[in-house]
């Protein structure tokens, strides 16, 4: 029986037992009164909606969907409830005024290698009690680099693992099984990510060990290990691990992509290239450097960097939400344990809220205050109430900083001689975050 047939049956096999055992357990029948789920595309005995595409652009299907089923919509992927929520006003009643009820995480089967969802401040839940989620660390994340091409490669592999649709995801019963080999391959990307921090740590023990410099931190690694040290700190040398390989993997594609998706953007609109190269020089002057006090003075520069976050979010569906409750939205009930998708992509791209929404406009946003900090529901990348993005502190220094820095210091132009309207502006998705299709080459050329 080759791989497929057999990954078919195990599948039907599963799925029909947790049907007769739901069955078996009772229905609740729901009264008249009583609010039904939203609305959603027609769903098949056993596997839902799996047959949607949603492997590769999931969040342009989600959004042509909502076009058809509204804002608030349900979906079944295999025995799992999903709600997808494609609305700033649906999403700000989910994330602000339910907040609680939808603070916690559905966890992909990847996630769970090496436990790594019992220490991640992406997939603990909100509820969490002891030393993970009360540890004094959390307000103090600092960024993490390493230049190791290994190390690199390691992260972006397990960052494809997270976001590579699973059957085991849709099908909990298989997680035993792990018919596609998501977790054993996610097992050994993590193993040897740890190999590596565990080289890293230890070296700096055995400097700390023979130094007689202060050992108060000089960068974030020295700080943690402090607290781990601290016999008043419940934080362990196993919680930081896992802590650095969230700041890693969180902390560096996304604003990468972010800043790669801007120069794009300019690239392919040289006037708006030409204005914010003006702005920079007008403010800083032609022979000076960019500082991280001279942002706020460049209103342009942060305008192209909230209209790059909304065309180009970089994790368009958010990380999902878990129902703790059955929740009533809009006339329409969210049931308990239904995984939650908010799609901003497709909230950044509705015509009903932005005009020209697939227009690069900068100048959209030079004559309101809307912002990208989970106020305004319009425009949250970095998604909205207690579980929005803890790296946004960071993204929102770093990325205007690094553009200003690429943009002010060299011309730009295409390799090859290639035209800005020839430029392929396609997107792709890569686990969970939103790239250009094709990796944008650009030659830098120092300015005069």
């Amino acid at each position: 029986m080759d791989y497929i047939a057999l990954l078919l049956l195990i599948t039907f096999v599963s799925a029909s037992i947790h049907v007769l055992a739901s069955g078996l357990g009772g229905r609740k029948k729901k009264s008249g009164n009583t609010p039904s789920f939203p609305p959603g595309p027609k769903a098949f005995p056993i596997v839902g909606n799996i047959s949607l595409e949603l492997r590769n652009k999931p969040h342009q299907t989600l959004a042509k969907l909502s076009k058809q089923h509204g804002p608030l919509m349900t979906l079944k992927l295999g025995s799992t409830t999903t709600i997808v929520i494609s609305s700033p006003d649906t999403a700000k009643e989910a994330l602000q005024k339910h907040d609680q009820a939808f603070s916690s995480r559905t966890i992909p089967d990847a996630a769970r290698a090496f436990d790594h969802h019992k220490f991640s401040m992406a997939w603990l839940p909100a509820s969490s009690t002891g030393s993970r989620a009360n540890c004094p660390y959390w307000s103090k994340l600092q960024q993490c680099s390493n230049t190791s091409q290994e190390f690199q490669a390691l992260i972006m592999g397990t960052m494809e693992e997270d976001g590579r649709p699973n059957i085991a995801d849709y099908f909990p019963a298989l997680r035993l099984f792990d018919p596609q080999g998501t977790r054993r391959r996610m097992t050994a990307y993590t193993a040897k990510l740890f190999e590596i921090l565990d080289g890293i740590i230890n070296e700096r023990l055995q400097l700390r060990a023979t130094s007689k410099a202060s050992k108060a931190g000089s960068d974030v690694l020295d700080s943690l290990l402090s607290l781990v040290e601290d016999d008043n700190s419940k934080l362990s040398y196993n919680d930081m691990k896992h802590l650095l390989l969230d700041l890693y993997s969180a902390g560096s594609d996304t604003k990468s992509s972010a800043v790669e998706w801007a120069m794009a953007e300019l690239l392919h609109n040289p006037p708006k290239m030409a204005k914010v190269r003006e702005e920079l020089e007008e403010v800083i002057g032609k022979d000076g450097f960019v500082q991280e006090s001279d942002i706020s003075k460049l209103p342009y520069l942060l305008a192209t960097v909230k209209e790059t976050f909304r065309l180009h979010p970089p994790a368009p569906l958010l990380l999902p939400h878990k129902a703790e409750a059955d929740v009533e939205i809009c006339g329409f009930t969210v049931p308990k344990n239904a995984q939650i998708l908010v799609n901003v992509w497709g909230m950044g791209r509705d015509p009903s809220i932005w005009p020209n929404p697939d227009q690069f406009s900068p100048e959209r946003f030079l004559d309101n205050d809307i912002d990208y900090k989970g106020t305004n529901f319009e425009l949250i990348p970095f998604g909205a109430g207690r579980r929005i993005c803890p790296g946004l502190p960071l993204a929102n220094r770093m990325v205007p900083l690094m553009l200003a820095s690429l943009l002010h210091h060299f011309n730009w132009k295409l390799e090859n001689e290639m035209k800005p309207e020839d430029m392929d502006m396609r997107e792709t998705t890569f686990g969970i975050t939103l790239h250009i299709a094709q990796p944008l080459r650009a030659i830098p050329i120092k300015s005069v």
